[in-house]
């Protein structure tokens, strides 16, 4: 099985479900030093998705493909062309662009890209299945760890808005068994956690799980784009504000999917705080 995006937050967790279950891996990587964070039964092989010909060497002897795109979309035709030549079964790690919520529904580059990107390998790969992660639970660490490690009070835009975060994994679980069983070639699945919660319910549970309150602040869309700039192209931050504008007061999109592919309950958002409370705690001190 070849990952792509292997040192990503989700491809480093697929990698290590596919070996934990006596799979062998290759993992994509651009630059050979990243591959350091990889656990060391992984076959790793280097190769840029902006150069197709890059990937040929761990194509080889494949028997499917984990797509995760991490490149502009120039190359996209090509580099489909090359896993269509050399695999049967491609899993494309896309985002429920398809699906009628209108959490899901804002127009971005990164959904267009996704479509595109299905369009290519469903007339091309005999097998392909989609798997489409709604929020996860980790963005958690990237938008509101550093406030509460500081102990500052939490401030975010629009936080009545709606989502039930996905454990990553539960997304990697899922990505794993899709990739490595017969039976799921033409599979669309949108993956969610099983509680619909609120942004500010989130940090609420966030303090709940780490024993103390945390203080929440509304923040203005405007103040978001501008402490944007620099960590996020403005286009997803402006695709991120209408999507919780536009989920107000409609409840969060659930599905099954992730109890229907692997027979076990998916974890709640509290369960992911639960085992990553360690990231949240108080920054150590200087020299500390």
């Amino acid at each position: 099985m070849l990952v792509t995006g292997a040192t990503g937050r989700l491809g480093r967790l697929v990698v290590g479900r596919l070996l934990d279950a006596g799979v062998p891996v290759r993992a994509l990587v651009r630059r050979r030093e990243a591959a350091a964070t990889l656990p060391p039964e992984a076959e790793v092989f280097t190769g840029d998705l902006t150069v197709p010909a890059s990937i040929a060497p761990a194509l080889t002897g494949a028997a499917a493909v984990l797509l995760v795109w991490t490149a502009p979309p120039g190359t996209a035709e090509a580099v489909v062309a090359r896993l269509a030549g050399q695999v049967r079964r491609v899993v494309l790690l896309s985002s429920p662009h398809r699906t009628p919520h209108p959490f899901f529904q804002q127009p971005n580059p990164v959904a267009a890209l996704h479509a595109r990107l299905e369009g290519l390998l469903a007339a091309a790969v005999p097998e392909t299945a989609i798997i489409r992660p709604g929020m996860l639970a980790s963005n958690a660490l990237l938008w509101w760890a550093p406030a509460i490690r500081s102990g500052e009070t939490v401030r975010w835009p629009y936080g009545a808005a709606r989502s039930a975060p996905v454990d990553d994994r539960d997304v990697a679980a899922v990505a794993a068994r899709v990739l490595g069983q017969e039976g799921h070639a033409g599979g669309d699945h949108v993956l969610t956690g099983p509680e619909p919660l609120t942004q500010a319910a989130q940090v609420a549970a966030l303090g709940e799980v780490l024993g103390r309150p945390i203080a929440y602040e509304e923040m203005p869309p405007d103040e978001f784009r501008e402490l944007s700039r620099g960590t996020a192209p403005a286009p997803v931050a402006d695709m991120l504000l209408a999507a919780w504008r536009a989920s107000l007061g409609h409840p969060a999109h659930v599905t099954t999917a992730v109890a229907d592919l692997l027979g076990t309950p998916p974890r709640t958002f509290r369960q992911w705080a639960a085992d990553h409370a360690a990231a949240f705690g108080p920054e150590p001190p200087p020299g500390g």
